[in-house]
């Protein structure tokens, strides 16, 4: 494990924004990385409408996004970054927003897909067919991402749009999870227990089967909601990490 944990997370419930970043850059550059965007996202309010949070997370992330690369031209111009992994929700619409291998999952109707998609150099070659998933697993350069907060002066977030329902179930996790958990194990551990309780049993896999990485998790588990409640969406949810 890590001495230094580089990962953070932010729940803003009231905000209806969960994150997750994963810094990079060494020493304690990474850590900085992903402190500054969940300075920047904390601020980011209650929105008046979908595309108003929207809208505010873009600026915040631009803003964290100057400020790391501030940061790195001061201490001499290295590589200072974080991936980013996000949900938003309003009104019973969630977007998953990312930049970076830190995942979004969504878990409905008994079945788990993966709502992000890596920005990773093997994802790139997957893609286009150079190599087959069995390579992927084994591929000496996996771990380089593509994207990431911090690496360029413009950045360029994914999104995906959807509608949430009760019994949804999102999780978002640094790559220390999923470099060593399955997303069969993912789901199973989300639907057989609740938030607090399937974060700390999958961080406990990651770390029994030999994980080096720190690992961060968060479990939301989306409820019914009346039509008084619906900007902010009901919910129990959970985060962890394990590191340094």
């Amino acid at each position: 494990m890590r001495e230094l944990n580089e990962d953070r997370y932010l729940i803003a419930p009231r905000s209806g924004l969960w994150l997750v970043a994963d810094g990079m850059g060494g020493h304690d550059a990474g850590e900085i990385a992903s402190s500054a965007i969940v300075e920047h996202l904390s601020t980011i309010g209650v929105a008046s409408s979908a595309p108003d949070l929207r809208a505010r997370f873009e600026d915040r992330i631009e803003r964290a996004n100057t400020e790391i690369r501030s940061i790195a031209k001061a201490r001499g111009g290295g590589t200072i970054g974080s991936t980013v992994a996000a949900l938003l929700t309003f009104d019973r619409q969630f977007a998953c927003i990312w930049l970076g291998d830190s995942r979004v999952y969504l878990a409905r109707n008994g079945g788990i897909t993966q709502v992000s998609r890596d920005h990773t150099e093997v994802q790139e070659l997957l893609d286009r067919g150079v190599i087959t998933p069995q390579e992927a697993r084994v591929w000496p350069r996996r771990n380089v991402i593509t994207r990431a907060v911090g690496a360029e002066e413009e950045i360029t977030t994914e999104i995906e749009l959807g509608q949430i329902f009760p019994g949804d179930v999102f999780v978002l996790a640094s790559d220390g999870l999923t470099a060593h958990v399955t997303e069969p194990e993912i789901l199973e551990s989300v639907l057989q227990n609740n938030a607090e309780t399937a974060c700390r049993r999958l961080i406990d896999t990651a770390l029994d089967r030999g994980g080096t990485d720190n690992v961060t998790v968060i479990v939301l588990k989306c409820h019914d909601a009346s039509a008084d409640e619906a900007t902010v969406v009901p919910a129990s949810a959970w985060g962890a990490r394990h590191g340094g």
